[in-house]
């Protein structure tokens, strides 16, 4: 165990056919299973808008960016599976609850806005909780990273690119725009996880190298960095505590509604179980297919 940390203090990769205590493969398991699960979930909220984006290019986009996130998954999906653990468990674990994915996905997406604010906002703090991991002890996972913060920059310049125009527009897009960011922008800030003194597993995933912020210090860095652009856009953030701390350079912002939260991971958000009927019902959709795949296999010399 000492020889272990002293390899991931060293920044050595730890590479799959290395050994590894358990606890930290199944850490991994945990925390990349449930990436690829929230990559895969997360195609629903703006999939809902590919029939209905305002123009052909917008439309182009916007399907390039799903593609986009299904890539992710597979990637992720993979990553995972280097650890021992088959891709059908893992998918078996979300279909009956035992896996999680992340919260923001169980929220609507009920105009054209909120696919922007998706992209602005929601890929901003995937990006924030993504580059870092590109760094993270585990090999295949931190160079199944690197792609996939490349692509998810791209997501979030396009976000901000709708936006932009919606501010520009008339005064009923601006609106739509302001209405996005008030619903968004509180989940998002949850996106982070518990606050580090509630975080069960923030600090051994930090002294291993699979993280290497903590969830309070992203989150301040997220704040940080987007306060300005919803500035710049002409919009407000929808939290009354905000100020810019002249001394510290930083954002002091109000208190986040925890019990939200943890309503939402436990299934009682406002799109739980619509995300759930969803995926459930494509795995099914998908079995001849699998079959079908496994057969030709077999009689494949």
């Amino acid at each position: 165990m000492k020889a272990f940390q002293r390899r991931v203090d060293d920044e050595e990769k730890i590479e799959a056919k290395d050994w590894m205590p358990e606890a930290y493969r199944r850490t991994l398991v945990r925390q990349i299973s449930q990436h690829a699960h929230s990559e895969i979930i997360g195609m629903q909220p703006e999939g809902n808008w590919l029939t209905r984006a305002p123009s052909l290019k917008r439309k182009a986009i916007l399907l390039a960016k799903v593609q986009d996130e299904a890539g992710h998954g597979l990637y992720l999906y993979s990553a995972a599976e280097t650890l021992g653990v088959s891709r059908d468990q893992m998918v078996a674990d979300l279909l009956s609850g035992k896996a999680k994915y992340s919260s923001i996905f169980n929220y609507p997406t009920l105009t054209w806005a909120d696919i922007g604010t998706i992209g602005w906002l929601v890929d901003g703090a995937a990006i924030m909780n993504q580059i870092p991991l590109c760094r993270c002890s585990y090999g295949p996972y931190a160079r199944a990273m690197v792609r996939v913060c490349k692509e998810e920059s791209f997501h979030q310049r396009q976000g901000f690119d709708i936006l932009v125009e919606l501010c520009r527009g008339t005064d009923e897009q601006k609106a739509m725009a302001q209405d996005a960011l008030n619903r968004w922008w509180w989940p998002s800030l949850m996106m982070f996880g518990p606050g580090d003194k509630d975080s069960k597993h923030s600090a051994q995933s930090m002294a291993w190298k699979i993280k290497r912020f903590s969830n309070d210090e992203l989150r301040q860095k997220f704040i940080d960095t987007t306060v300005p652009q919803a500035e710049f856009l002409g919009l407000r953030v929808p939290d009354d505590d905000l100020r810019l701390d002249e001394d510290t350079g930083h954002y002091e912002f109000g208190e986040i509604d925890w019990q939200e939260f943890h309503d939402v991971l436990a299934g009682n958000g406002p799109c739980n179980k619509q995300r759930m009927e969803t995926r459930t019902r494509a795995q099914e959709d998908g079995r001849w297919v699998r079959e079908a795949a496994r057969a030709y296999a077999i009689k494949q010399p």
